[in-house]
């Protein structure tokens, strides 16, 4: 089994990878028939040499792979016939700006494996970037702060070096006595949980922060369903409301009343009721002053996310009465950061953290015969095909939806 490291391609660029050198070096040690080529790469996190130093080859050629593992998509000008692909390819919810991609894998006799839809028995996935997009998105916010109120000036996060110097930073700061909200208790929202407790700063209960003041920062973390509600007054459970989201309601706006900083860490499904919408936002007693949308669902759940921002531009001002973007700093400035790439800004953490789950979940099943699946339930095309589980997408191929 050959694998290739392919070069990201995709524009803004891309510094993570699937497999740093040294998962690289692991998976050698652990199945030595398997054999790895490296595509060169100018932006990669791990620079060329990293990899020849651990006597690993560099190629420009890939067609003689017969596995290509990358993160983000491939342009279509640049996939190769006939080889199986891993990456994001962002196709799975049919999304409009990628129809073209999902037909050239079936044009092109392409295998596809999406990162997102590797899973185990369960659905639970395997691989995921969500952790450093909780990690980055939380340093994030906490920069938003401090440049709307001008109290302290943090470095961008791209240009420090692991999430050790992200918490370092932030123990160089000091916060007035605010109320910080997160919501979400998955990967995203307990990475962004990791930068919090790193802080020292204390986590209190519901009931706390809904009816206390303190006289020091505090954080109160939630889930599904502690923002939302049973329409008809039931008690429901975090379980039935996944299963029957139209059921519920939100009650989000009992936390706006009391919180200065919101960490938006959760998932949104289809047909789950908004946390807040633009007239929520409107009302006097609405008290958020910054956002850090992690999950940025684009005018969704959370209302002040009218735009994804950039790693280059990664904070933007929402004005609640006339619902436009203004510049954050203003009185009646919502900030909001909203960056949808945020592990990019974490690559090597990011890489690493990928690379050891890829390892352990997904490159076993190369040499067991998939006896657990794994591949099979990732796999979305086949023989020029949709396969049986991601047939719903055939009337997004031929242009129906």
């Amino acid at each position: 089994m050959k694998f290739g490291i392919i070069r990201e391609r995709k524009n803004p660029p891309d510094r993570r990878v699937v497999l740093s050198p040294e998962a690289c070096q692991k998976l050698l040690v652990k199945h030595p028939e398997a054999i790895i080529k490296v595509e060169p790469s100018p932006i990669r996190t791990y620079a060329d040499e990293d990899y020849t130093n651990l006597g690993l080859s560099l190629s420009s050629e890939m067609i003689d792979c017969d596995v290509l593992l990358g993160v983000k998509e491939v342009p279509i000008e640049d996939l190769i016939p006939n080889k199986k692909y891993f990456f994001f390819s962002h196709t799975i919810k049919k999304q409009p700006y990628n129809r073209e991609l999902l037909r050239a894998f079936l044009d092109k006799n392409i295998e596809m494996y999406d990162h997102e839809v590797i899973t185990n028995e369960k659905g639970q996935r395997l691989v995921a970037f969500g952790r450093y997009a909780g990690i980055v998105g939380a340093y994030n916010g906490f920069r938003a702060y401090g440049l709307k109120y001008e109290l302290f000036n943090l470095p961008k996060a791209e240009t420090v070096t692991d999430q050790n110097a992200l918490i370092q930073a932030l123990n160089s700061i000091e916060l007035p006595p605010i109320k910080i909200l997160l919501t979400g208790k998955g990967r995203v929202g307990n990475g962004a949980k990791e930068m919090l407790d790193a802080m020292g700063l204390q986590k209190v209960t519901v009931a706390d922060y809904l009816s206390k003041s303190f006289e020091e920062p505090v954080y109160c973390q939630i889930d599904a369903s502690e923002y939302n509600k049973r329409k008809d007054g039931v008690r429901g459970s975090k379980a039935e409301f996944f299963k029957n989201p139209e059921l519920y309601q939100s009650n989000f706006t009992r936390f706006t009343k009391v919180t200065d900083f919101f960490i938006a860490g959760h998932f949104y499904g289809t047909g789950a009721p908004y946390l807040f919408t633009r007239e929520d936002a409107k009302h006097e007693d609405f008290s958020i002053k910054v956002v850090a949308d992690v999950s940025c669902d684009i005018d969704g759940p959370v209302a002040t996310t009218i735009r994804p921002s950039t790693i280059a531009a990664p904070i933007y001002g929402y004005d609640p009465r006339t619902e436009k973007e203004v510049d954050f700093k203003a009185t009646n400035a919502i900030a909001v950061m909203a960056v949808d790439n945020l592990p990019c800004e974490l690559p090597r953490d990011a890489s690493e953290g990928f690379g050891d789950a890829f390892l352990k979940n997904v490159i076993p099943a190369f040499f067991n015969n998939d006896e657990n699946g794994v591949l099979e339930r990732a796999r979305m095309t086949q023989n020029g095909k949709l396969t049986q589980r991601y047939a719903y997408l055939q009337d997004y191929v031929d242009g129906k939806e």
